[in-house]
């Protein structure tokens, strides 16, 4: 599949061939029950798969518009919706909704919100309600994805990297993860922090500050910040994000994902 996808890639006439609309459709498949990923975990890190990142951007040219009906809902569109969430054990609280091609794991629970097509989210994970998950983010297990967030999406440039958040995470009310950002494991994001691949993130535990750019440590706990940056026209507060502390080890990880934002007296 994957040569068939990259021929196609650089020779678009190549989309009106019969091998290539399944080659594309068979990616999209393998997407939605999660047999192949846009990135994965390996001994080195993450590894982005480009290519099937290249079959989901392929795929919407092949599709074409249609009238979407469900009860008195109407929606007009190109990609069709997931669906038989019963048999696949994930708790679907109406008005969520998932595109096909994005995987969702068992014991998954959607509140009012949407998946893009291309996102991984691993078991146990709450997604709550008026959340979005973005094309291709990749979310692990027991993951809570709080109310209002924005995990952004990322389909071009195709080097771009997705969000990534891994597991046991908690990701606070409101915030915004974009732009490739990754979580690393149990980190703990309070309400409102907002994180970009140039948001700088400042450990300010010790007595020296240290900074990092586009990746939250693991357990971390983080809050939104300012710093003070000169301009020609003065000195401005900039938004930065603060590690104010470290979630116990000893902790159960259930309980400590609120329990860590109490501690530092920090709003979820």
């Amino acid at each position: 599949m994957r040569e068939i996808i990259e021929a196609a890639w650089n020779d678009k006439s190549l989309l009106k061939k019969e091998n290539t609309i399944k080659a594309i459709h068979a990616v999209i498949e393998d997407l939605d029950n999660g047999i192949l990923r846009v990135a994965e975990p390996t001994n080195n890190g993450w590894l982005v798969n480009e290519w099937v990142k290249k079959a989901v951007v392929l795929y919407f040219p092949i599709q074409k518009m249609k009238t979407i009906e469900m009860g008195p809902l109407e929606f007009h569109d190109k990609i069709p919706l997931k669906k038989n969430y019963a048999e696949k054990g994930i708790r679907v609280v109406p008005h969520a909704v998932a595109r096909k091609g994005a995987y969702i794991s068992r014991g998954v629970i959607l509140m009012p919100s949407y998946v893009n097509i291309g996102a991984y989210i691993d078991e146990g994970t709450m997604v709550d309600t008026w959340a979005t998950v973005g094309s291709c983010a990749q979310i692990g297990k027991n993951v809570h994805i709080s109310g209002g967030v924005g995990i952004g999406g990322v389909l071009e440039p195709l080097q771009a990297a997705p969000v990534i958040i891994e597991d046991n995470a908690f990701i606070g009310s409101r915030c915004i993860v974009v732009e490739g950002v990754k979580v690393c494991k149990e980190a703990v994001l309070g309400a409102n922090v907002v994180l970009t691949a140039s948001t700088k993130i400042i450990d300010v535990t010790g007595k020296n500050p240290i900074e990092y750019k586009g990746e939250v440590p693991s357990r971390s706990v983080v809050i939104p910040g300012s710093y003070t940056k000169s301009f020609s026209a003065g000195d401005y507060q900039v938004p930065c994000a603060l590690i104010i502390g470290k979630r116990k080890e000893s902790t159960d990880k259930k309980t400590s994902l609120n329990n860590a934002l109490r501690e530092y007296k920090v709003s979820a």
